[in-house]
């Protein structure tokens, strides 16, 4: 539940946000002209697009370009909130702010490969500054206006290009408004030993449950469920086999929250518990 939502607006969009939120709680953000970028004061979100997973927590940050997101705020300790900052980018407002002279760096690339969604930035000491920065106007909010916000975004614009020595970051800033829309299929791949669900899985793919179960059958000729299930059995088995990992660390990888479902799913399928199935393969 959202308990507070400050925002203030730029060129008569939304531009900067201060969330408070008691988790746990999940966020469906569909940007289809708009990429985003989010700090965390307290707590943990974990962000999702159709092909990537990000999990951010308090001092860290998260670069989205324009898509579709689902955001969930995780209960890192009970009775507590999550609070994190949200700054918006349109085109309209960053060529408000570099006076329509759009920078080299934030000007779309070619490239034929997949470009990420996403990404995490680390804690900084910069960053922590800039963001105090930000929280000492949210508590004086009389000293917020237009120039200021413009200033601001362009600020943390030009501290992201001039810190961050990383070719994720400098590719979803050259590429914040080209939308890619993937298939079900991608999707599915790429959260597949993930622990998803598939109302989650739905929502990424922007469809409601039932149309998502229907097309997924289509694809794949069963249900989503036991597909998704029998994949991560499957990956478990293989890495019970060859890697030296511990059963706990395995059923996790494979997207197992629950270590006691995970065994019985497994005995179910190979009529054995994993961690015999484990010393059977190290016996041969």
């Amino acid at each position: 539940m959202i308990t507070k939502n400050k925002t203030f607006c730029l060129f008569g969009k939304p531009v900067l946000n201060k969330i408070t939120v008691k988790p746990p709680f999940e966020i469906q953000t569909q940007m289809n002209n708009e990429a985003c970028f989010l700090y965390v004061l307290e707590g943990e979100q974990t962000s999702m697009s159709a092909i990537e997973r990000v999990t951010a927590k308090k001092g860290e940050s998260i670069l989205e370009k324009c898509g579709n997101y689902l955001s969930k705020i995780n209960i890192v300790q009970e009775n507590t909130t999550t609070e994190f900052i949200t700054i918006h980018f349109f085109p309209d407002t960053i060529k408000g702010i570099f006076n329509d002279e759009i920078p080299v760096f934030l000007k779309p690339t070619k490239e034929n490969k997949i470009l990420p969604t996403m990404t995490k930035i680390k804690a900084s000491i910069l960053m922590k500054k800039f963001f105090e920065s930000l929280l000492f106007y949210f508590e004086n909010e009389e000293l917020i206006d237009e120039e200021l916000l413009k200033l601001k975004i362009k600020e943390l614009i030009l501290l992201l290009v001039k810190t961050q020595n990383d070719k994720t970051v400098t590719s979803i800033l050259a590429n914040m408004f080209t939308p890619r829309i993937y298939n079900l299929k991608e999707t599915v791949n790429a959260h597949l030993y993930s622990s998803i669900s598939v109302d989650e899985l739905a929502k990424l793919c922007a469809l409601s449950r039932s149309s998502f179960i229907r097309e997924f059958k289509n694809i794949y000729g069963q249900a989503p469920a036991a597909y998704l299930k029998n994949k991560k059995l499957k990956r478990a088995a293989e890495l019970l086999a060859f890697s030296s990992d511990t059963v706990s660390i395995i059923a996790y990888d494979c997207g197992f929250n629950n270590l006691a479902h995970f065994s019985r799913s497994f005995v179910e399928k190979y009529q054995v518990s994993p961690s015999k199935y484990k010393l059977k393969q190290i016996d041969n």
